[in-house]
């Protein structure tokens, strides 16, 4: 009978540096959504609009007769109010169990006690879910800018509107960022991922509410900070060189989207913290 060496051998295989632990988390992440049908169904419809403005675009740059479709800057500013339904239905679909299942399985006592700090378990997190957010926001906006310079033939129209490439860039940031912290804070206080699907949607219309009926006593829009929709809506105005629609300062807007982002991460802090193996 072969008598086979057990002695200790280098290990041969790849290494990561213990700083690109979050990529793998975010990897799995990613890939284990796009392995769900009724996840690329869902994309499949948020990209419709996307299909929709590109014949637009086609119409407006080759046939004349459709000057009435003459793109501005402020078509990409309602692509992106109109894509705010999918950003919800994303946002709840993939964030809502990203924490809130692991620590129904127990899975952030496996993940703590690696060589994995909350930072990097958190990013990874949240990277699965702003990923996913772009590709329903930022990736069709940019597209739809390019078919723009490709469809006209020449960068005229570019040119005059440069400024359209940050503003899409930074309010996609920001309309991700808010929700994807939003999400990630509410699943860290759960094991329940439908439980806090509806704690998300109960905060979204609540403040919708309160914005509403103090709008309908007031007469005044002022109380529009108290709303996530109408402190997005604000910001895409001022980002996009448009008049506010709202009589918030536009400052004010992006403070509490500050101090929104800001609260979730403490409380993504304490919650990640409490289950943490020490070893």
């Amino acid at each position: 009978m072969p008598i086979h060496d057990h002695s200790y051998r280098h290990y041969t295989g790849t290494r990561l540096s213990p700083a690109a632990v979050w990529r793998v988390i975010a990897w799995n992440g990613i890939r284990a959504m796009l392995a769900r049908r009724l996840f690329l169904v869902v994309m499949l419809f948020a990209w419709a609009q996307f299909v929709v403005r590109a014949v637009v675009l086609y119409l407006s740059a080759n046939f004349p007769q459709f000057d009435v479709l003459a793109i501005t800057p402020s078509m990409f500013r309602e692509f992106f109010e109109q894509q705010g339904f999918f950003v919800f239905i994303v946002t709840v679909y993939v964030g809502a169990g990203l924490i809130a299942t692991d620590r129904r399985v127990h899975a952030l006592q496996i993940y703590l006690s690696k060589p994995v700090t909350r930072a990097q378990y958190v990013a990874g997190k949240l990277v699965v879910l702003m990923v996913l957010l772009l590709a329903v926001t930022w990736a069709p906006a940019m597209m739809l800018l390019l078919l723009q310079v490709l469809f006209a033939g020449n960068v005229t129209f570019l040119i005059d509107h440069l400024f359209l490439i940050p503003a899409i860039t930074v309010f996609s940031l920001l309309y991700t960022l808010l929700a994807s912290f939003t999400m990630l804070a509410l699943s860290s206080l759960s094991t329940n991922a439908r439980y806090v699907g509806v704690l998300y949607t109960a905060a979204l219309l609540l403040s919708e509410a309160v914005f509403g009926v103090l709008t309908a006593v007031t007469r005044s829009t002022g109380a529009s900070w108290l709303s996530f929709r109408a402190n997005l809506a604000q910001m895409g105005d001022v980002i996009f060189r448009l008049s506010p629609r709202y009589e918030t300062p536009w400052v004010v807007s992006f403070v509490v989207v500050g101090v929104v982002i800001a609260l979730a991460t403490w409380v993504l802090a304490r919650q990640v913290r409490a289950v943490e193996v020490v070893t």
